[in-house]
C-alpha cells in the first residue's frame, strides 16, 4: 500500500533568492501553518544558497561589486513584513571582516550556504526539507489541483500543491542577430561568443596577443578583464606614484571594448552620507503608483513611468546639494523646493528653474548627459580616444570617492526608492532594458579598485578603448569582424574573435530554460520586455486572462517581481525580502487551507530527516 500524500512545496531554484523564501517560511511557519506536516522540496543543480552565480567552486579573482557590510540577507525593522523580523549578521559580520572590502564571489557563496543552513535549521522537525539536485523541466497540473514538477533524469514527477520559482540569472538561446554572427564564425574559422556568463565562459578559445572585439562595458566586461590578464599569469603592481602599473604575462589578448556609451559603469562610492538624507518617496511613490494603476491602459515607461522618476532622483540630487553644499546655490532651499514641486519632470520650467539656482552646470542632474556622456564628442585619433577615456575614468574615480560630490550618493538612495515603488506595480509597463542598464550604470558599477586596473591595463595596451555607439559588422570578402564608434568616425577596428560582454535578456521568449517556456505556452502572461507577470502583492504567476495563480509562485529577475537583487543592503527596506516575506505567507496560508488539520497525516519525521543545529 503506498504511503498517504503529505502537504508538499516545490522550491525550483536554490540559490540566494530562493534561500531567502526558505528563511521567510521557518520565520513564518509557526504563525500560519504550525505542527502540520510539510514536504519541503528543493530543486537546484548548483549548491543551495550560492547557487550558481556564487558558487564556490570558480575563480578566486572574482569579487562582488558590493562592499561585505552592504549584503545581507536578513530582516530588520526597515523592511516591510507582515512576518517577524528575524535579524542576522551582515557578510562583513558573518566573515569578521572590514565591512568596506568588496569579498570574492567564493566568499560570498560561502556566506549563502551559511544562510542556507540556518535558514533549514530553523524548520521545525514536521518539516521534512528534500534536496535535489538537478534541473526541472516542466510544470503542469490544474489551476484547482496538485502540480507536477517534471525533473531532468527523474521518470516521476515531484508532486507539489505550491510551486515557487526563484530561478535566478538563466541562460537564454541566441537572438537572430547572434545567430548570424555564430554562424559567420563558422565559416570563416572565427571565434565568436554569444551573451552569457562570463565565469562560465571558455575563454581559452582567445588566444595570446591576438585582438579581441568586446561589446559591452558593464560588469561582464570587467570579469573578462580580470580572467584574461591576472587570470593568465600578469600581476598588478603599485608605482612610486601611488598609480598602478601591470606586469604582462604574455598570454593576454588585447581586448578592443566598445558600447552604446562607449565608457564602464561609474565606480562604487566609496564614502558615506553623512547629515540630513533626502525625504524619500517624494514624487513617486504610493500616490503616483495609485494614480499609474488607476489608468485604463498599463502605462508607457519612457512616457508614463520615467518622467516621475527622473524628478524623484532630481529632488534627492538637489536636496542633497541645496542642505549638504548651500554655498554652490543661489536660492533659499524652502524656495527652489516649492518651485521645483510645482514644475513639470523634464520640462522647460524645470530646466529654468535649476538653470538660475545651480550656477555650476556641473552641479545639475542631468539624466540624458548621464546616460550619454560622449555625446557629440569626437577625437581626432585613436590615441587621443585613449587618452580621453583614461581621463574619464580618472575623474570619475575622484569624484565618486569625494564627499563634495554627495548629491550622487543621494542620488544612488532615490534610485533603490525608484526600484521599491516600481515592485508594487502590477505592470510597469515596458520596463525595457534601458531602465535596467540606466540603473546599474548609476548605481551597480565596479568596485574603484577595479577601474584602477582598467587604467593601469589601458596604459600597458592591453586594452583598447573604441568609443560610444558601436558598430559591429561581419566582413564576409576579408573573412573578419569589425568595429567602429561614432566617437572615432571612418576608423575600423578587425578582429577575429568577437565577445558578446553583457548576459543575456532575461525573456521568457527567448530563455534556455523549457520550464519557463513551457509556463509561457501555457498561458502564463509575459510583459512587452518578455518578463513573467506576476502578482505585486505575493508573487503569484498571472495568466494571460489577468487572473494570478492559486498554486504558482515565481520572483527573481525573469519575472515582474525583480526586487533589485536577491540581498540586500541592510536598513534600506529590503524590496526581495519583503516580496520573500509576502510570498512565503500567501504559499503557507493556501497550504493551511488546503490541507485541513483532518485531511494532515500525522508526521512520520525519523530522526535522521530532521535538520541537525548549524552553528556560526
Amino acid at each position: 500500500m503506498s504511503a498517504a500524500p503529505r502537504p508538499s512545496l516545490v522550491i525550483v531554484g536554490a540559490g540566494p533568492r530562493g534561500t531567502g523564501v526558505l528563511e521567510r517560511i521557518a520565520a513564518n511557519l509557526p504563525e500560519l501553518y504550525g505542527d502540520r506536516p510539510l514536504d519541503l522540496h528543493l530543486v537546484d543543480p548548483h549548491p543551495p544558497g550560492p547557487g550558481r552565480v556564487w558558487r564556490t567552486a570558480q575563480s578566486p579573482l572574482l569579487w562582488m561589486n558590493s562592499r561585505a557590510a552592504d549584503v545581507t540577507l536578513f530582516t530588520d525593522e526597515t523592511v516591510a513584513l507582515d512576518g517577524p523580523v528575524r535579524p542576522g549578521p551582515t557578510q562583513a559580520d558573518w566573515a569578521g571582516t572590514d565591512g568596506a572590502v568588496f569579498p570574492t564571489r567564493r566568499r560570498q557563496g560561502a556566506y549563502l550556504r551559511w544562510a542556507y543552513e540556518q535558514a533549514r535549521a530553523a524548520l521545525p522537525a514536521t518539516v521534512t526539507v528534500h534536496e535535489h539536485p538537478t534541473t526541472a523541466v516542466r510544470v503542469e497540473g490544474p489551476r484547482d489541483g496538485r502540480q507536477r514538477v517534471w525533473l531532468d533524469g527523474r521518470a516521476a514527477p515531484l508532486a507539489a500543491d505550491l510551486v515557487v520559482l526563484t530561478l535566478g540569472h538563466l541562460d537564454a538561446r541566441p537572438d537572430a542577430a547572434q545567430r548570424e554572427l555564430g554562424a559567420f564564425a563558422a565559416r570563416h574559422g572565427l571565434v565568436h561568443l554569444p551573451p552569457g556568463f562570463t565565469a562560465d565562459t571558455d575563454l581559452s578559445v582567445l588566444p595570446a596577443g591576438e585582438p579581441v572585439l568586446v561589446r559591452g562595458f558593464g560588469l561582464a566586461f570587467v570579469d573578462l578583464m580580470v580572467l584574461l590578464t591576472e587570470g593568465r599569469g600578469g600581476r598588478f603592481e603599485e608605482g612610486p606614484d601611488g598609480r598602478l602599473v601591470y606586469r604582462p604575462s604574455g598570454r593576454e589578448p588585447v581586448l578592443h571594448v566598445g558600447s552604446r556609451r562607449g565608457v564602464p559603469y561609474h565606480s562604487k562610492i566609496g564614502y558615506e552620507l553623512a547629515g540630513e538624507a533626502p525625504p524619500l518617496p517624494r514624487f513617486f511613490g504610493p500616490e503616483q503608483i495609485a494614480a499609474l494603476e488607476a489608468r485604463a491602459e498599463p502605462p508607457v515607461f519612457r512616457r508614463d513611468v520615467w518622467p516621475l522618476i527622473a524628478k524623484e532622483l532630481g529632488w534627492a540630487h538637489y536636496h542633497r546639494l541645496f542642505t549638504a553644499h548651500p554655498e554652490r546655490t543661489a536660492l533659499p532651499w524652502a524656495d527652489f523646493a516649492e518651485a521645483y514641486a510645482a514644475a513639470a519632470p523634464l520640462g522647460a520650467d524645470l530646466d529654468a528653474l535649476v538653470a538660475a539656482a545651480v550656477p555650476d552646470a556641473g552641479d545639475r542632474f542631468a539624466p540624458e548627459a548621464i546616460d550619454h556622456p560622449l555625446d557629440g564628442v569626437r577625437f581626432a585619433s585613436a590615441e587621443a580616444l585613449q587618452h580621453g577615456l583614461r581621463r574619464y575614468v580618472t575623474e570619475d574615480l575622484d569624484r565618486r570617492h569625494d564627499p563634495a560630490y554627495s548629491p550622487d550618493l543621494a542620488v544612488f538612495g532615490a534610485l533603490v526608492s525608484v526600484y521599491g515603488q516600481l515592485a508594487r506595480l502590477a505592470d510597469p509597463g515596458d520596463l525595457d532594458h534601458w531602465w535596467h542598464g540606466f540603473f546599474s550604470f548609476l548605481a551597480s558599477g565596479p568596485p574603484g579598485p577595479r577601474l584602477r586596473q582598467l587604467l593601469a591595463l589601458s596604459e600597458a595596451g592591453i586594452v583598447r578603448f573604441l568609443g560610444a555607439g558601436l558598430t559591429v559588422e561581419a566582413d564576409e570578402e576579408r573573412g573578419v569582424f569589425r568595429a567602429a564608434s561614432t566617437s572615432l568616425p571612418g576608423e575600423w577596428t578587425e578582429a577575429r574573435a568577437l565577445v558578446e560582454a553583457r548576459l543575456p535578456e532575461p525573456t521568457v521568449r527567448d530563455t534556455a530554460s523549457p520550464l519557463l517556456r513551457g509556463l509561457y505556452e501555457d498561458g502564463a502572461r509575459a510583459t512587452g520586455a518578455g518578463l513573467l507577470a506576476v502578482d505585486p502583492e505575493d508573487g503569484r504567476l498571472l495568466g494571460r486572462d489577468g487572473r494570478p495563480h492559486p498554486r504558482r509562485f515565481a520572483l527573481g529577475p525573469h519575472t515582474t517581481a525583480r526586487g533589485g537583487g536577491a540581498f540586500t543592503r541592510p536598513r534600506t527596506g529590503g524590496v526581495a525580502l519583503g516580496q520573500n516575506d509576502r510570498t512565503a505567507r500567501t504559499a503557507l496560508a493556501l497550504l493551511r487551507e488546503t490541507w485541513a488539520p483532518a485531511s494532515c497525516p500525522a508526521p512520520e519525521v525519523a530522526p535522521e530527516s530532521a535538520p541537525e543545529p548549524l552553528s556560526a
